[in-house]
């Protein structure tokens, strides 16, 4: 692996709208985060739908829960963990300077993405030959029961999984994206530790999709 530039803009030169650079870098973090609660909002309408209908039909999400399987959700929860530790790493050996040090962490972050996403694929791909499946496109071949009685509108359960775990895999693809988007600029010797706000922005939006996880895990992996 080649060698980033080191030094090459130790002093950053911010944008003419701003006051100073601490001006510029405040606005930017408080865009994040404003971003960041939109994308709060977004998965929480998932949640409260979800709440509602575990309400209504408790049977649905209970039995729905067979046909996952709790250790590839343990192993991703693991994986994601892991990936939130090295993004930090990777702003942390930035900050300190130590940009080739930062590359190989945020690469790191990028491997623990495409095993997370390998997981998932091999997840959906049993889901999708089985029939387990949403709406109309559910085609499983035989009677789902729980505690002896067949539950209907199971598909109802495999709905809200594709939906939530689908959006969230997407998150994780665009992540990989911003994170790969860094390394090229770190490569270029854009980031130093008086200019590293992109970075950091990666990495908020990087622990947020992580942080869903969290949630998304136990609600469809250990719900029954």
């Amino acid at each position: 692996m080649s060698s980033a530039k080191t030094g090459s803009h130790d002093e950053h030169h911010f944008a003419h709208h701003f006051e100073s650079a601490e001006h510029e870098y405040l606005a930017s973090k408080q865009g994040i985060w404003l971003f960041l609660c939109t994308e709060i909002l977004m998965f929480g309408a998932l949640f409260v739908g979800y709440a509602i209908y575990k309400t209504i039909y408790p049977e649905v999400f209970h039995a729905g829960a067979q046909f996952v399987n709790w250790k590839w959700g343990a192993t991703n929860t693991v994986v994601l963990l892991l990936s939130s530790f090295t993004m930090a790493m990777g702003i942390h050996k930035i900050q300190v300077n130590e940009i080739n040090k930062a590359i190989w962490y945020l690469w790191a972050t990028v491997l623990c993405g495409l095993g997370f996403m390998g997981i998932k694929a091999i997840e959906y791909g049993h889901k999708i030959h089985e029939g387990l499946l949403p709406a109309k496109f559910y085609h499983y071949a035989h009677p789902v029961e729980w505690h002896g009685k067949v539950v209907e509108n199971i598909q109802l359960y495999f709905g809200f999984y594709f939906s939530m775990t689908g959006l969230h895999g997407i998150h994780v693809l665009v992540g990989m994206g911003l994170i790969i988007w860094v390394i090229t600029r770190c490569y270029r010797g854009h980031f130093s530790p008086h200019h590293y706000t992109a970075v950091e922005g990666v990495g908020l939006f990087w622990h947020l999709v992580d942080l869903i996880w969290i949630y998304l895990f136990p609600l469809f992996y250990l719900v029954g």
